[in-house]
């Protein structure tokens, strides 16, 4: 690998750190289209290699929590079992012959587009003269049954299947049903939700486990300079505005989420025309082969 294309993904490993330090999540998402776009790594190993770096860098996230007092063990047990289910599940499926590196990266880019939209939106909000954490949950629709655990592990096992096909950690749909549906509050919930993280990442990259082939010096480097990066964040976060962060977080997702979009959608299209010259190529040789041999005429001479 080039030098210059080493230190400029490690420089934007630095920034997924520097982003979840300031906006304690979200920053994860972009590994992904870094590993593929600027690294070079095919897509099915970079979606295994970002399960990695979202659940090395979420365990880091939970020790601050823990030590507050902010992580529910027995409900990140509960819901992070459904979770692992569905993240080894969708890392299985990932691994068929019809599930496509495209069709992966177009489902992953249509997630960004919901995470930019839900923190546009979130910093959108007006805020309230004595604002509470809960304020954060206007953004969300409300659950059917909002009293019901089997709603909430079937929404486990749904986020965990993204999980693993996917790379995406889940947290913004982690946070809202514990809160809603398993009743914690905002800052358990986020802390929480970091466990529930981890544990769905290893989950998802169990199922990828001899799968596909990892570059554990690019995964480790990787992972290390996006945690070096959260040092900083953190400290930042106490000097700039919540709300200015997360709208201009949720534009750059959404331009990272479209140019992704189009990327793989001009892919796909070449594809297509590609499929379509061969299949024309072979229905001219067929064609060519059914024809009946050359007459050939003799004159003979009397």
């Amino acid at each position: 690998m080039d030098g210059l294309v080493w230190a400029i993904g490690h420089g934007l490993a630095v920034a997924i750190g520097v982003a979840l330090g300031l906006l304690g999540g979200g920053g994860s998402v972009l590994a992904l289209p870094i590993l593929t776009s600027v690294m070079g790594v095919a897509i099915k190993p970079a979606i295994a290699m970002t399960l990695v770096i979202v659940g090395t860098v979420s365990l880091l996230g939970v020790i601050p929590h823990w030590r507050a007092g902010r992580v529910r063990w027995r409900v990140a047990a509960m819901f992070g079992s459904s979770t692992a289910i569905g993240a080894f599940l969708g890392a299985r499926i990932a691994a068929l012959p019809w599930v496509t590196p495209i069709g992966q990266m177009m489902l992953f880019a249509g997630m960004m587009l919901l995470a930019a939209i839900a923190t546009i939106h979130r910093s959108y909000q007006p805020d309230s003269p004595s604002p509470t954490p809960n304020d954060a949950l206007a953004a969300y629709a409300k659950p059917v049954c909002r009293y019901c655990w089997l709603w909430l592990l079937s929404e486990g096992i749904g986020v965990g299947m993204l999980t693993g096909l996917v790379g995406v950690g889940g947290g913004f749909a982690i946070v809202p049903a514990l809160v809603l549906l398993g009743k914690l509050p905002m800052k358990q919930a986020i802390g929480t939700s970091l466990v529930i993280i981890a544990v769905n990442s290893i989950a998802g990259f169990a199922g990828y486990m001899g799968q596909v082939a990892i570059d554990w010096p690019l995964t480790l480097s990787f992972t290390m300079a996006a945690a070096l990066g959260t040092l900083p964040g953190a400290y930042w976060a106490k000097f700039v505005p919540a709300t200015r962060l997360q709208r201009w977080f949720g534009y750059f997702l959404l331009a990272i989420a479209s140019l992704v979009l189009l990327q793989n959608y001009r892919t796909l299209q070449g594809s297509a025309t590609r499929a379509d010259h061969n299949a024309a190529g072979q229905a001219t040789g067929r064609a060519i082969a059914t024809l009946p041999p050359p007459q050939t005429h003799q004159t003979w001479i009397r």
